[in-house]
């Protein structure tokens, strides 16, 4: 059967053709997954990057919960123009203990990848609060609840650090036993605004230093 008659024998049999298409997509999901599970760059921690404590996880879970990664992606690709507003691009492992990944693929608002101590906490306390009084042109929507609530209504984060510990993040028996303590008389406020210091801050010295050499 030559090309032709194969074409037209997969449009005339429906079974045949989802047959064909699911074959297809199969082998180019293959080409895309098999290298990766064999790359152990994607799964090996970088020597700087440490998991989150149990404030910056909190704040890690109302970052989620407000919806901030719809609007911000986290991730600074490899091409200059980024390179140069952002600062050094992602590395696959410093995101080896993000679950969910927050990558995104929109952009409302800038890349937050490299937040993580270019602004001041009381900065970034204000400019949730009263976006337009730091940022003029910012669209961002205001929450001023975030400061009205107490971290330790955030979640059971006992529970959660129990659960990722279980996946693979290092967290010890004390880690997980002090946890509840790390959070009283914080507000979510906080939380949220150490988790965004703590954004970008597990890359290797030596790559930032080259980055700016550069």
């Amino acid at each position: 059967m030559n090309g032709l008659g194969l074409h037209k024998k997969l449009e005339e049999n429906a079974g045949l053709l989802i047959f064909g298409i699911l074959f297809v997509s199969a082998i180019g999901g293959l080409v895309q997954i098999l290298p990766s599970l064999f790359q152990e760059s994607l799964s090996t921690p970088m020597a700087t990057t440490r998991v989150y404590d149990a404030v910056e996880l909190t704040g890690r879970d109302i970052y989620i919960r407000e919806g901030c990664h719809v609007c911000h992606s986290q991730q600074v690709r490899p091409l200059v123009a980024e390179v140069e507003r952002y600062g050094p691009y992602s590395r696959a492992g410093e995101f080896v203990y993000d679950r969910p990944f927050l990558w995104g693929s929109k952009r409302t608002g800038p890349d937050l990848h490299r937040i993580g101590g270019k602004y001041s906490n009381r900065w970034h306390e204000v400019h949730l609060l009263d976006p337009r009084s730091v940022v003029p042109e910012s669209i961002m929507p205001a929450y001023p609840w975030l400061a009205e609530r107490a971290a330790t209504a955030a979640g059971d984060i006992q529970q959660k650090m129990r659960v990722l510990r279980r996946l693979g993040h290092p967290y010890t028996d004390a880690d997980i036993t002090g946890a509840p303590a790390r959070l009283e008389g914080l507000r979510e406020l906080d939380a949220l605004v150490a988790y965004l210091q703590m954004l970008g801050t597990g890359l290797d010295p030596a790559v930032t230093d080259e980055h700016e050499g550069h």
